[in-house]
């Protein structure tokens, strides 16, 4: 859809909604607090991809108390759906076709959540065209490099990405670049800024099954760091859920580079065991992780390192991985998303990237962490790895400082982005 005929399509729609047609169920919905439907939850085989969902519907909780809240989601399986229900009761979830038409009678807002793209990008020409209402966009990337998940940048369909993004009240990018880089491409959005990732105020919690993992493995409070580590490209073709076909090309780009980007991370945890008392826990984000953890450190570490190293063998969910997360003096790695939720909860985390990843990596220097992001394509960064690690291992006061300070900007963030949706919506 061309921007100006998307936007002329909108703001007739607007202003048909303005005069009262069709917007009984909105007026009425008013006395009780604006209705806002959530579009999030984009799949369950990654807790980050997980924690998006939860960080914004807590900000919500926070920042619009007497908001009544519709989730949409994509993916909410594998036991996510009991998590959600637990601790947001109030929220509606839709997702049959009667569920979602209903939604789009009586909702004000649609608010596209945290995500690697605009990926339910379909759901908001939805929206528009079928109701003239008004919607956003909330920490989202915006790259010309995209990951394997994400929508296609190129072209027509960057451009129609442009488009409905102008559409928009307000873009929220989670990394400068990826705002830089969408007004390059003539997005017109009124309000385009720095909006911290969701999963940023993801506070979910499983006390019971993170203690009892550490208590088996004697991971003392505050007495080791987490490792993730993954390949260049997820291999979802091994998870046989996604049904992804297998791809020879990422496999090999994956397999011609797995030994030198593990090469910073077993640096580190030999120093780890080696120069202090603490341990390490290799950890998933993603269902694939367990066994590129085995194979690429596990298997690698030497006789004197290993028996202060624990392996997770199984995946987790977002509650129980910030349980343990928490309790550890810091977490590094080649993921973003665990990082993520470690800094919403005052734990320090280092960040690895290679160019194969989205800009999103770079919100680490929009947060004040600019000096904990590694880019392993570049060997002079790659060979500092474990000297920041060590640093965080030796200092830990001076690294919690750092991450409040990173914390306190993250959450001032929050609130300013929330002050906009909540003038939208009010």
């Amino acid at each position: 859809m061309h921007r100006r005929s998307f936007l002329r399509r909108t703001s007739a729609a607007v202003a048909m909604a303005s005069a009262g047609i069709g917007s009984s169920s909105a007026r009425a919905a008013h006395a009780n607090g604006p209705n806002i439907l959530l579009r999030s939850s984009w799949q369950t085989v990654n807790i980050g991809d997980i924690a998006h969902t939860p960080g914004v519907l807590r900000l919500l909780e926070k920042h619009l108390p007497d908001a009544n809240v519709f989730l949409w989601p994509s993916k909410i399986d594998n036991g996510v759906d009991a998590l959600l229900a637990a601790r947001f009761p109030k929220v509606r979830v839709v997702q049959t076709k009667s569920q979602i038409a209903d939604a789009f009678k009586t909702c004000d807002f649609l608010l596209h959540g945290s995500g690697p793209s605009l990926v339910a990008q379909r759901s908001i020409i939805q929206w528009s065209e079928e109701t003239g209402k008004p919607y956003g966009v909330y920490g989202i990337t915006v790259s010309p490099r995209q990951s394997s998940s994400a929508v296609d940048t190129s072209g027509e369909a960057l451009q129609r990405t442009i488009d409905v993004l102008s559409g928009a009240e307000f873009v929220f990018f989670r990394d400068s670049k990826s705002m830089a880089f969408a007004k390059s491409q003539g997005c017109q959005s009124p309000i385009m800024e720095f909006g911290p990732d969701g999963a940023f105020a993801c506070d979910l919690r499983d006390e019971d099954k993170a203690k009892a993992f550490l208590h088996r493995h004697d991971l003392q409070n505050q007495g080791f760091m987490c490792c993730i580590p993954r390949l260049r490209y997820t291999p979802y073709w091994t998870i046989p859920e996604k049904k992804a076909a297998f791809d020879p090309v990422r496999h090999a780009r994956n397999e011609a580079m797995k030994a030198s980007d593990h090469a910073p991370l077993l640096e580190s945890i030999n120093r780890i065991v080696r120069e202090t008392n603490l341990k390490v826990l290799l950890c998933p984000e993603d269902q694939t992780q367990m066994r590129v953890a085995k194979e690429n450190l596990l298997d690698r570490l030497p006789a004197d390192v290993l028996p202060r190293v624990v392996w997770r063998p199984n995946y987790w969910l977002t509650g129980e991985a910030i349980s343990t997360y928490v309790r550890s003096a810091g977490l590094f790695g080649h993921e973003m998303h665990s990082p993520i939720m470690c800094v919403g909860n005052g734990v320090p985390a280092i960040v690895c990237r290679w160019a194969e990843q989205t800009s999103k990596g770079f919100m680490w220097q929009d947060i004040g962490l600019g000096d904990w992001l590694f880019d392993l394509d570049d060997p002079d960064q790659s060979a500092k790895v474990s000297d920041a690690v060590l640093w965080v291992a030796k200092h830990p006061d001076a690294a919690k400082e750092k991450v409040a300070d990173a914390r306190r900007f993250v959450e001032d963030r929050q609130a300013k982005t929330m002050a906009i949706l909540k003038q939208h919506v009010s």
